[in-house]
């Protein structure tokens, strides 16, 4: 491929003078007229309208000048890559997670990767609100669940699961739910959501907590409350794992529990993820993904 003219073509186009393509190119204005009406001359088009006051492209030159810039941009991205891994990967990320996934998943997972990566700085932020990536200028943030339809790309990390238990006291008095219309008799303890979500004939359906004894918007809370004996509740592995395997919790509704969530990395959408971020990411889905 002779690439002869394009790139004084495109700056022609993105500066509308062959003067100030030329100082931004740092090469002579009558070079870049040489080179562009070389490359016209070579495709037999015309691909410049030229004015005494402004260079505009002809309606060929504007799709081939769309074309020219997308090949430009991706050997610039081509060559970026190459350069990094030349060096030791520097710089400050910027990370977002919700607080409790935060702080007993993330937190050391990122400290790990900071003991690998000595020039590597991150500022964690552990909030349960949605940020805006791009307006708070953040590169990563970790959202668990379902996925409202964005801009910004997102990367599978691994997966949870949720529970549906209560403590063996609290069966022992009150009996054991068969199905999810019996939670109805049952009190249940709701935490930032009213409603659970239930795997019935392999479709999804959720039920209201309108009998909710207590409601709490803290996980942590709602496991106490459970361990105490107040009620049912729905919580991710996470938080109930431990209870469940130690039994001081006992899950409920095996049949009817939903298919496992996903636990997401999202950034916003670019041309080139830096080598920082994406050494960050892998090393998230190494650490997440089932089995690591």
């Amino acid at each position: 491929m002779n690439r002869d003219g394009i790139v004084e073509f495109v700056a022609v186009v993105e500066q509308r003078s062959f003067t100030l393509a030329a100082k931004k190119l740092r090469i002579s204005t009558a070079k870049v007229s040489r080179q562009v009406s070389a490359l016209e001359t070579r495709l037999s088009s015309r691909l410049l309208n030229r004015t005494t006051r402004v260079v505009t492209p002809t309606e060929l030159g504007q799709q081939f000048y769309h074309q020219c810039r997308h090949i430009l941009d991706q050997l610039d991205d081509a060559e970026r890559f190459v350069s990094e891994q030349q060096l030791t990967p520097s710089g400050k990320l910027m990370l977002t997670a919700p607080v409790t996934y935060g702080e007993r998943i993330i937190a050391p997972v990122v400290n790990d990767f900071l003991t690998l990566h000595p020039r590597i700085e991150v500022s964690l932020n552990l909030t349960n609100q949605v940020v805006d990536l791009v307006q708070e200028n953040y590169d990563l943030a970790i959202r668990l669940g379902h996925l409202e339809s964005s801009s910004l790309i997102a990367r599978r990390l691994g997966s949870r699961t949720l529970f549906t238990c209560a403590s063996p006291e609290y069966f022992e008095q009150h009996g054991l739910p068969q199905s999810v219309a019996d939670l109805a008799r049952h009190q249940c303890i709701a935490g930032t959501s009213a409603h659970w979500q239930f795997n019935v004939n392999g479709r999804v359906v959720t039920y209201r907590l309108s009998n909710a004894r207590l409601r709490c918007n803290s996980g942590v809370g709602i496991r106490d409350a459970a361990r105490k004996h107040l009620g049912i509740i729905q919580l991710p592995d996470y938080y109930v794992a431990d209870d469940i395997e130690a039994g001081r919790l006992k899950v409920i509704l095996p049949a009817q529990q939903i298919d496992d969530d996903g636990i997401w990395a999202i950034y916003p959408q670019t041309r080139h993820v830096s080598t920082k971020v994406r050494l960050l990411l892998d090393y998230l889905v190494t650490r997440l993904s089932p089995g690591a």
